[in-house]
């Protein structure tokens, strides 16, 4: 009798467990779309073994601020107008994710898979003071094909990877939310990978590029007076009409192959 009751007991457990980790892994809806408690309780049942998954989730103008996606699945959601103020994305799985028009104060996106995302005109700064607490961070994330636009002064992308991304409108006819020049002043690209990258008319004025891969990148038209491009790879990249006075080429490679150099 003892030993049954002990494998009822263990059965229990088992079927516990194995129920509490469905749970966390599929979505709980309230009507038609998840809504922020929604949301919260599922980040709260998730835990290491069943990460939390919002895939494909109308997520649109809600309020998740300070929650913590760190590790969540969050591909081909839309996020669009919502307050991600001091949210955490950290190692998060945002790959086609609509993030435009989002609030990203202080939000951490590092080491985030955002392949193909899109970032059109994010609200970063919550006052005209323009503190420096309130940058996201993209370090050691993963942009690449990803379309941003907008003002991203002093945006930390250290060792990030914007192969093919587009900062600026690819077909403004068709896109509402593009402005005709992104803000990159002052941003960070140390060491980060902008293979085939488009930065053509922005204002990267201030911005580093140190050893950052720039390799075929676009630049032409862009406004790069002081950026600092030391040890970085510019080879085949198009620098056509840009404005170079100021600019740091010290030690950077490829320089006889770049277009549009003086």
């Amino acid at each position: 009798m003892k030993s049954n009751t002990t494998f009822a007991m263990s059965f229990k457990l088992v079927v516990g467990a194995f129920v509490f980790a469905l749970l966390a892994a599929t979505p709980i809806l309230s009507g038609n779309r998840l809504t922020t408690r929604d949301v919260t309780l599922q980040l709260f049942r998730a835990d290491a073994s069943a990460r939390a998954n919002f895939s494909n989730q109308d997520l649109s103008r809600l309020d998740l601020a300070s929650l913590d996606f760190s590790g969540a699945n969050l591909a081909g959601g839309d996020l669009f107008g919502a307050d991600l103020t001091k949210a955490k994305f950290t190692s998060a799985d945002l790959r086609g994710v609509r993030l435009d028009r989002s609030t990203i104060t202080s939000t951490d996106f590092r080491e985030a898979n955002l392949t193909g995302a899109t970032l059109l005109r994010p609200n970063i700064f919550s006052t005209l003071a323009m503190e420096q607490k309130e940058l996201p961070s993209f370090e050691r994330a993963n942009l690449s094909n990803a379309h941003l636009s907008g003002d991203f002064r002093s945006v930390r992308f250290q060792n990030a990877n914007l192969t093919n991304a587009t900062f600026g409108a690819k077909d403004p006819r068709s896109e509402e939310l593009i402005t005709a020049r992104v803000d990159l002043r002052g941003c960070d690209f140390t060491s980060a990978t902008l293979v085939h990258a488009v930065l053509t008319s922005n204002d990267a004025s201030h911005t580093k590029f140190i050893n950052a891969n720039l390799r075929k990148a676009k630049l032409m038209n862009a406004n790069l007076s002081m950026a600092d491009f030391h040890g970085a790879d510019i080879t085949a990249a198009d620098f056509t009409g840009a404005r170079l006075d100021g600019a740091n080429f010290k030690g950077a490679k490829g320089i006889r192959t770049a277009i549009g150099l003086p």
